[in-house]
């Protein structure tokens, strides 16, 4: 009777067990739906679609790069961004995203919760986007991380070493970009906490890439010849598909950068397309005066002006997308020739593109924010002067930290394990001595 009275009470404790399990897993399950209720599909699906813009670009780098070295050298440009677009889609992973967006650390850097993407799923995070899953914001941002590493090669074409290049690409991720992410984008960080303004990445992905590509440049030394050989580029009809799948990726980059299918997306896409349209007439009628209208110019024109709306692009009206776009045309083009002049090897002009290009703009989205655009801005137009202060220290900052940080890491990789291929290398090209293939037979 005894043993029946045990079996009877161990089954009615199992009953309870049981109903406890059900209800808790019945809790959860609502706490979850209501969680995940708060997920919009509209802005769900543009922010993947976006993501996918962007991750064109990458492999667009590419291309609009690789025409525009020597022949022997096109494969190694090429495989610059492919190789970065692995590389930096891990890392970004592991360690990238939470140092970028993770719990504030003196407004410097982000914490480590989120390593490997420990807890970042499908739930909303509020402080970044609070429509779409966390784990969509993740893989946006990832994208800008990706390309910035991806401009900065158009510094050291024609004579890296491939295992110093991947050394860098890491070590700058990881230590100058997602610090820089972080301080603009990241909550808590010290220049979003200024009221800095960078809609889509002037700051954080053209200034600290074009500084980054003047620096590496200084450090690592001209190509062979510079200045004494003729040093054109192989295939510019590739540059013009670089720079037309560019501008076509862009306006995920910008208008994305809404986190949202909304209005303010809209006037992002509309103002990208303009400030480009714009630059590249501009670059058109300048390469005229000086002597023929140049097909290689007008392509570079128009990355010159989607690189100049990128931090204006949620703030500005399309007007002011014109004056951006035309005046970035011209900095930009003059600065080309100024790096020329100094003969300095900064072989593909990022600095003159990116870090020009993007300076501007952060500058000018100072001067041309309208609340009319976007509450969250307004500038030196709707008797703000102060933000022009602003974004002058935010360019400041960002340039200056990037410039030094790569300088001594490209002194150190060179002191370790050199930069540069040796000389016989460079002559037959980084295709045959890098990778053991031809771009063309």
């Amino acid at each position: 009777m005894v043993k029946n009275m045990d079996m009877n009470l161990s089954i009615q404790h199992s009953k309870y067990l049981l109903f406890a399990a059900m209800l808790l897993a019945v809790l959860t399950g609502t706490a979850q739906a209501a969680e995940a209720s708060a997920i919009d599909t509209g802005d769900t699906a543009w922010m993947l679609i976006s993501t996918a813009l962007v991750m064109l670009m990458i492999p667009a780098v590419g291309l609009f790069y690789g025409g525009m070295v020597r022949k022997k050298n096109a494969l190694s440009t090429i495989m610059f961004s492919f190789a970065i677009l692995a590389l930096i889609s891990v890392q970004w992973v592991l360690v990238g995203y939470t140092l970028s967006f993770g719990s504030d650390i003196g407004g410097i850097i982000g914490g480590l919760e989120w390593l490997g993407l420990t807890g970042v799923g499908i739930v909303p995070n509020a402080d970044y986007a609070a429509t779409i899953p966390a784990l969509a914001f993740m893989m946006f941002q990832g994208m800008f991380a990706i390309i910035t590493v991806s401009l900065i090669t158009g510094a050291f074409v024609e004579r890296i070493k491939f295992s110093a290049f991947l050394v860098f690409s890491l070590l700058w991720a990881t230590l100058v970009y997602d610090p820089i992410a972080h301080w603009v984008w990241g909550a808590g960080g010290w220049l979003r906490n200024l009221g800095a303004l960078d809609f889509a990445g002037g700051t954080v992905v053209h200034v600290s890439a074009g500084a980054a590509a003047l620096a590496f440049a200084i450090v690592i030394g001209a190509r062979k010849g510079f200045g004494n050989q003729p040093m054109e580029p192989h295939n510019i009809p590739m540059t013009v598909l670089g720079a037309v799948l560019l501008w076509f990726g862009w306006f995920g980059f910008n208008a994305g950068s809404a986190l949202g299918s909304n209005g303010l997306a809209a006037s992002a896409f509309v103002v990208t397309n303009t400030a480009a349209a714009a630059a590249a007439l501009t670059w058109t009628f300048l390469s005229w005066y000086h002597k023929r209208p140049s097909v290689l110019g007008t392509a570079t024109g128009a990355v010159v002006g989607l690189v100049a709306i990128t931090p204006a692009s949620g703030f500005v009206t399309p007007m002011a997308a014109i004056v951006i776009g035309a005046i970035a045309a011209v900095l930009s083009y003059y600065a080309m020739l100024l790096r020329m002049k100094s003969k300095i090897d900064e072989s593909l002009d990022v600095w003159a593109c990116h870090g020009v290009g993007g300076t501007w703009g952060a500058i000018a989205t100072g001067i041309f924010a309208t609340a009319a655009v976007n509450s969250a801005g307004s500038g030196l137009i709707d008797g703000n002067p102060g933000q022009v202060v602003i974004q002058i220290i935010a360019v400041a900052a960002t340039g200056i930290f990037s410039f030094i940080a790569t300088f001594v890491l490209a002194k150190i990789i060179d002191a370790t394990i050199g930069l540069r291929v040796r000389d016989e290398e460079e002559a037959v090209g980084l295709d045959v001595a890098q990778h053991a293939e031809k771009a063309y037979a």
